[in-house]
């Protein structure tokens, strides 16, 4: 897999799918914490059906995620610095104009992307809500940081609430770098997402059920052009909803 130097001298892991069209606008995939381009979109099948669509897609392995580098120091972490590591790639890929598309914890790397980038051409972001404008980021009072850094580095995960055990059961299922991914979690949401700069037209798509995703509306309100749409599922159900895919490509499918 290709590789791309950040500017603090780490390795960023990435993968392209050029088989419609290699010269092609891209479409860049930002993933959800814990897991990687893979977890997130080849196996709920998003990333063959944006090919299948005619689209090139570009998806990039978060710093501490996947085959990207892993340092276990928290001062390279946040989701600041991993949208200045997607920018690095799309430099990389020599590209003018984009595509960008984030779920959870990639929806607030997007939104960071999308805010300093006037490359980005059109912008999906998902499983994120209201928690983006009013705190900053990911939702913290339904999944405190340091309640996901217990997670990650216990001994016993017998003794973790139910909350979180599922992202201890992936990172286990993963083989990640639990102190990696621990770090990361200790500074998320490191800088305040600068909404008012965000110009591309947007698409905010969340669960009905999802409690990281409450009042996308919010959300939406606070961007130049966004609009909302609904799908069936909780946070982890609404990714794989087939509703979920049929947005996608009717929002990027559209030819380059």
């Amino acid at each position: 897999m290709p590789t791309t130097r950040s500017a603090d001298g780490l390795s960023i892991s990435w993968e392209e799918w050029p088989d419609a069209d290699p010269d092609g606008v891209p479409v860049l995939l930002a993933h959800a914490f814990v897991s990687t381009t893979k977890g997130t979109w080849a196996d709920t099948r998003i990333i063959p059906a944006l090919v299948d669509a005619g689209r090139r897609v570009v998806g990039v392995d978060a710093r501490g995620h996947g085959r990207s580098e892993c340092p276990h120091d928290p001062s390279f972490y946040g989701e600041a610095s991993m949208a200045r590591d997607l920018r690095a790639v799309v430099d990389d890929l020599g590209c003018t104009t984009y595509d960008l598309v984030g779920y959870s914890m990639g929806a607030i790397v997007a939104l960071h992307v999308a805010a300093a980038d006037p490359r980005v051409r059109r912008l999906v972001v998902a499983g994120v809500g209201a928690a983006v404008v009013e705190r900053g980021g990911i939702d913290d009072r339904v999944v405190p940081g340091e309640l996901l850094v217990r997670a990650l580095l216990t001994e016993d995960p017998s003794t973790l609430p139910l909350r979180v055990t599922g992202f201890r059961k992936l990172a286990d299922a993963n083989g990640s770098d639990r102190r990696a991914l621990a770090a990361h979690a200790s500074v998320r949401s490191d800088e305040p997402v600068a909404l008012h700069a965000v110009t591309a037209p947007t698409l905010v798509i969340a669960g009905d059920t999802d409690p990281l995703a409450e009042r996308p509306d919010v959300l939406a309100d606070a961007l130049a052009d966004a609009r909302v749409e609904i799908v069936p599922g909780d946070h982890m159900k609404a990714l794989t909803a087939r509703r979920f895919r049929e947005l996608l490509v009717a929002e990027l499918g559209r030819g380059a």
